[in-house]
């Protein structure tokens, strides 16, 4: 197999035939085989039933069905696990990513690369979304000791022993463009224009977005942690030097504090910072209990032109 497509499917039912027929005559030209992996994430909207009506008429497209939506980092990762291709490119199925860049991510990965990354030029997303984004990448850098940049998206190609090495790190919260930037492997990025989104909006609501940024932060570094030690300490020594501020004064100009304004907010200040880090430390150990209690990354339940697959 010369080049695996992986396309996590959600919320975006109408562009699918139009993308892998975009695929189809792409590959078509620059590779002799190739296959194309549709992993339908649990999608409301019906995609499933349009999978399997491609993968009838195409027996290169590949339908992997989860047994419920997992998110779109864990269906990528079935994907990915499945990929049998010399090159794997991943990609978005609303069509923001366009299939016709394959031939330039395969001309630039044959160069001697092992990595191909994608950076969006002139981004389609709202201004809400790209703020979000840059931000987030900014304090992910910090907290992970690396540079990520935030307009690179999941539109991608790499080297299938890249790919093995990527399936064998046991985290279920990996991101695999991001662990990919991680893993250091000599790397190129490519810009192209991003597509409008082929229909609807994004099924990324800001909750999600913040549970996925926390999954990802506290993955992948203990500097959260950390950095709740060092506020601490600080907000106590501000404490201390209030309190002795408090006795000098008492004790040159007899002037006590009045009233229990100040005493109460600083207990319910103190409270929040305590259960704020008792928290921080449950999601480690929340993080540690869900690596630990051998509950698989995601379930299969059908795959369609394709090898039956260990759930993972």
């Amino acid at each position: 197999m010369d080049i695996s497509v992986v396309v996590p499917v959600y919320g975006c039912p109408e562009a699918l035939q139009p993308l892998c027929e975009r695929l189809k005559k792409t590959l078509s030209k620059i590779v002799k085989t190739y296959e194309i992996i549709l992993v339908n994430d649990g999608c409301p909207k019906g995609s499933w039933a349009i999978i399997e009506e491609l993968c009838k008429k195409n027996k290169k497209i590949v339908g992997i069905n989860l047994s419920r939506n997992f998110g779109q980092l864990h269906s990528t990762n079935a994907g990915i696990a499945y990929a049998k291709g010399d090159f794997v490119v991943l990609m978005d199925c609303d069509l923001q990513d366009k299939p016709e860049a394959i031939t330039d991510l395969y001309s630039e990965i044959n160069k001697g690369y092992d990595i191909i990354f994608v950076k969006r030029k002139n981004r389609k997303d709202n201004k809400i979304t790209m703020a979000f984004s840059k931000l987030f990448y900014k304090i992910y850098n910090h907290f992970v000791d690396g540079y990520y940049d935030g307009d690179i998206g999941n539109f991608c190609i790499v080297r299938k022993r890249i790919v093995d090495k990527y399936n064998e790190i046991k985290d279920k919260n990996k991101s695999f463009t991001t662990t990919l930037a991680w893993m250091g492997y000599k790397t190129s990025i490519l810009e192209i224009d991003g597509d409008d989104r082929f229909e609807g909006k994004s099924s990324y609501t800001l909750s999600k977005k913040i549970q996925l940024a926390i999954d990802m932060l506290t993955s992948q570094s203990n500097k959260p942690l950390i950095a709740v030690v060092y506020f601490g300490m600080i907000l106590a020594g501000l404490a201390f030097l209030y309190l002795i501020v408090q006795i000098l004064k008492y004790l040159i100009f007899r002037d006590a504090p009045e009233g229990w304004t100040s005493m109460i907010a600083s207990v319910f200040f103190m409270g929040g910072l305590t259960l704020g880090s008792i928290g921080g430390v449950g999601i480690y150990v929340g993080n540690i209990f869900n690596q630990t209690k051998g509950v698989p990354e995601y379930l299969i339940d059908e795959i369609i032109n394709g090898k039956e697959q260990t759930d993972k």
